[in-house]
Formats: structure tokens, sequence, C-alpha cells
């Protein structure tokens, strides 16, 4: 029995994110949604089952990779694309149909880890075995590394932002009970929800406390806001990229030219790391090149994501210092 499933149009809004990286949007969602409309259309393949299949792929990545040769190494190239779309393509097809679970998350995690360092193995063995230069085994092991790297640290920052957050929200509870003010929003996650939004407008009407040093937006500017962020109306709006964002303007031009395209600007994550050691490096045979700078890339990236966390903190503790100074001014 076939699915009723929506026009494509319909299938991109439902399962493309709203902000992806530039290897996703550009070179494997055009091929990824279709698909995944059709699997769905057609067929009771489950996301667990695509999720296998791409770890299968990826091990067949490997194989091909292990056997040094170049022809090997562009036939390992396209498995791996192939299995990141896959990887994709589980994804989409659980928002698609519905069928996501929780297992699910967890063997897609998982099995991407795995992926990595089977094929980072794989690759630099086969080319250790071809030309006998140790570098290779380093290269192995630094690719191994910064992919862990990358997932602890992307942990942590989500933990301590969290953190931050929660402790906010508990002062902000504090605030109403005691001001009867309007429920509280993060203009990040209002940013998020609504990408086609000009993010300067959007700055500069939550700002508009920001000039006499408050980090809380009120009702007032709230109301000039909404009218490009809709879900900013009777909401006070805490921005804990304030500092971050005036000590780079420029970003702000950089990043709403990007997330009207859907990608987001962490340009070299995880996903084109990857696809600078297991595809570049091996079709054009630059496997050492295509590691290094892939590498010193995803490093330079992961630094600013720190350093826009440690200026994060310090909005943080302005907004609590803030919320301290009105308690005792309620108290007096």
């Amino acid at each position: 029995m076939r699915r009723d499933i929506p026009p494509l149009s319909e299938v991109r809004r439902i399962t493309e994110k709203k902000r992806d990286a530039w290897w996703t949007v550009l070179l494997v969602d055009p091929v990824a949604t279709p698909l995944v409309r059709q699997t769905a259309l057609r067929t009771r393949i489950t996301p667990n089952q695509i999720t296998w299949a791409a770890f299968l792929l990826g091990l067949g990545s490997a194989a091909c990779f292990a056997l040094g040769d170049w022809r090997w190494l562009i036939a390992g190239a396209v498995l791996y694309h192939l299995s990141f779309i896959c990887d994709c393509m589980d994804g989409k097809v659980a928002r698609l149909t519905g069928t996501g679970s929780v297992f699910g998350a967890w063997l897609d995690f998982v099995f991407d880890r795995i992926r990595v360092m089977v094929c980072a193995v794989a690759l630099m063995a086969g080319q250790y075995q071809r030309t006998g230069e140790t570098v290779y085994i380093w290269l192995a092991l630094a690719v191994v590394g910064l992919d862990t790297l990358r997932y602890i640290n992307s942990l942590e920052i989500f933990k301590i932002r969290h953190s931050m957050r929660k402790q906010i929200k508990s002062r902000m509870r504090e605030a109403r009970r005691a001001e009867n003010e309007a429920e509280l929003a993060f203009m990040e996650d209002l940013l998020r929800d609504n990408p086609e939004a000009d993010i300067e407008q959007d700055l500069q009407a939550a700002r508009g406390s920001l000039a006499q040093g408050s980090l809380v937006q009120g009702d007032g500017e709230a109301d000039e806001a909404e009218e490009t962020v809709p879900s900013a109306r009777k909401a006070q709006v805490i921005d804990l990229h304030q500092e971050f964002r005036r000590r780079f303007s420029w970003y702000l031009r950089c990043r709403s030219y990007l997330l009207r395209k859907r990608i987001r600007t962490h340009l070299v994550s995880g996903i084109e790391f990857q696809m600078a050691v297991f595809i570049i490096g091996p079709i054009f045979d630059v496997v050492i090149p295509a590691t290094i700078v892939g590498g010193a890339l995803l490093l330079v990236f992961e630094l600013a994501i720190i350093y826009k966390l440690l200026l994060s903190t310090r909005d943080f503790s302005r907004t609590i210092d803030s919320f301290e100074q009105r308690k005792l001014a309620a108290a007096a």
C-alpha cells in the first residue's frame, strides 16, 4: 500500500534542516531529498535499515581504501559519499514518516564514529603499504583524534550553554514573580526558528536596551523585533552572543547571507573534514595535503566556537548581575 506522501517541495520543507553544512546543502540534499520521497512513497524501509545501509557502504569504502591503488581510492571515495547520502536520508525519512526513535539516533551516532575510525585506518594503512611513508600512521591517529575532539567539544559546549540557560530561566522566573514580567526567549532560538529574517535588523531591534548596558530586552523593544521575529512578541529576549557580534560586525552580514542559502557559518565542521579526507584526498591523490588542510581548518573553526563561548559566558555573567540588581531594586 502506498503512503500518502506530500509533493517534493513539501518534503524539502519537512526534512531539510533550516541550517546545515554547505557540503550537505549543495552536494547531498539535491540527491537525498528526492530519494527520501521515493523511499517513503514506494517502500517500507525504516530509518534504522537506512542507517545500516550507510554503515555497510562505509565498510565497503574502507575495504577499497585499504587496497591503496588509485582506482580503488576513487571507488572508496564514491562509496563513502553514497554512505553519507544514506546517512542523511535516515533522519529525513524519520522526520517525514514519523518513524524515528531514540535508539535510531544512538545507532546513527555510533555507526558514524565507527565509520570514520575504520575508514581512516584503512585509508592510511593502504597508503602506508603503497609508499612506506610513516606519516600516514600519524595521519590515521590525527583523523580519529580530531573527530573525537570535535564531538567532545560539541557536547561540552552544549552542556555549558544548557547550564547558562537554566540559570537565566531560574532568575527570570524569580523576576517575573516579583515584577509580573513577560516570558523569556533567547535570541539565538528566535533566529534559528526564523532564518529568513534579516539578522542585522533582528539585532538592532534586540539591542534597543543594550545601548544602556542591559542584556535583557523588554516588551517595548520586542514590539520592534516582532516584525522580523514574530515569536518575540510579549517576550523578553536574552542575547548571549551580543559581545561577539559587537566585536565582529562583518559576521552579521556573512551569517545573514549564508542562512538565506541554508548554510551554517561553521563552514568547516566534521562533515567537511571527512569529505576532505575521504573524498577529495583519494579522488585527487592528495591524501596528505587534504588531511592536513582539512584538519587545520577544523581546528580553526573549533577554536572560533570556543572563543565565541568565552564571550558568551561574559554576556551570561552580566545578565546574571543585571537580575541581581533588579532584585535589589525590587526589594527596595
